[in-house]
């Protein structure tokens, strides 16, 4: 099956998508020096939900620096990058973050946001974990059940936490009830209205719920629990392995995107006029400074 990526509100094939990046990276210049124009590839929930998009543009308007993105799951997007494709990763999955940068085709992870997880199911709830507070003990119950249970199955940031949870609760799950959704690298939102419509259960980030309540019959049956926080990450990749990097614009993205005036402020308040609380939580080491908050 091709796969197909995301940038802006365009759907394009891989190798089309990244013929475009570059001839858009091309015309503006390229280098450490500053294109005014850096490639961004980001993980897909936060681009569903509207606040990279908003990030983008608050950005330009402040410093004039075009950003566009290219939308995967973190394990594909850390795969673009790898090839020196972009200038930097927005992701979710820190043990396939600290390779890359082990690796050395990332310099450094920045902490940038988060918000949480959590176990979506049919309101009438079969496997009967409603409330519970931890979720590694709820997909006990739902394995036990052997309750329909949908993952994305993509090696995503998504993915890779749902893999942690079911590992922490000591179960391989296999077998017809656990279904993957294999309609390409689409991210969470196909991924819920599938489970939706399956009726079944999901690690669904809370973000992409809050976009698709009023659409769907799923509701939340365990949260707040810690090991359902979702942190996501800023890197930059290496302008040691990858010459043509923006590495300098991307570094003032960085720093803006990090700053508790500026990016941070539109994180804290992005969704709360619409759902009535914020999608996503600020989370960069200078905010955590400003409140307080030791690291």
């Amino acid at each position: 099956m091709k796969k197909v990526y995301r940038l802006g509100l365009w759907k394009v094939s891989l190798m089309g998508l990244l013929l475009l990046l570059w001839g858009c990276a091309t015309t503006n210049g390229s280098g450490t020096g500053g294109s005014k124009f850096i490639l961004l590839s980001s993980t897909i929930g936060p681009i569903d939900a509207g606040i990279v998009g908003a990030l983008e543009n608050a950005f330009e308007k402040d410093t004039g620096i075009r950003v566009r993105h290219v939308g995967s799951g973190t394990g594909a997007a850390l795969k673009i990058a790898q090839k020196g494709h972009v200038d930097l990763c927005l992701v979710h999955a820190k043990s396939l973050e600290e390779k890359f940068v082990v690796e050395g085709f990332g310099t450094e992870r920045y902490d940038l946001m988060y918000n949480d997880f959590v176990i979506m199911g049919p309101a009438n709830d079969p496997a009967g974990v409603k409330g519970m507070k931890s979720a590694t003990e709820a997909l006990k119950k739902i394995a036990a059940k052997k309750a329909l249970f949908v993952t994305r199955g993509d090696n995503s940031g998504t993915h890779v936490s749902e893999k942690n949870l079911w590992q922490k609760a000591g179960i391989q799950p296999s077998g017809s009830w656990y279904n993957t959704f294999d309609k390409g690298n689409t991210g969470n939102v196909p991924t819920l209205l599938y489970t939706d419509q399956k009726g079944a259960y999901t690690v669904m980030d809370r973000a992409t719920y809050l976009t698709l309540k009023d659409k769907i019959k799923l509701v939340i049956l365990v949260e707040n629990d810690k090991d359902l926080l979702n942190f996501m990450t800023l890197i930059p990749v290496n302008p040691k392995k990858f010459p043509k990097a923006n590495y300098s614009d991307s570094m003032k993205f960085v720093k803006w995107l990090t700053d508790p005036e500026k990016g941070q402020k539109i994180i804290r308040d992005f969704g709360k006029d619409k759902y009535g609380s914020p999608l996503f939580f600020p989370n960069s080491k200078e905010w955590r400074a400003k409140q307080g908050i030791k690291s």
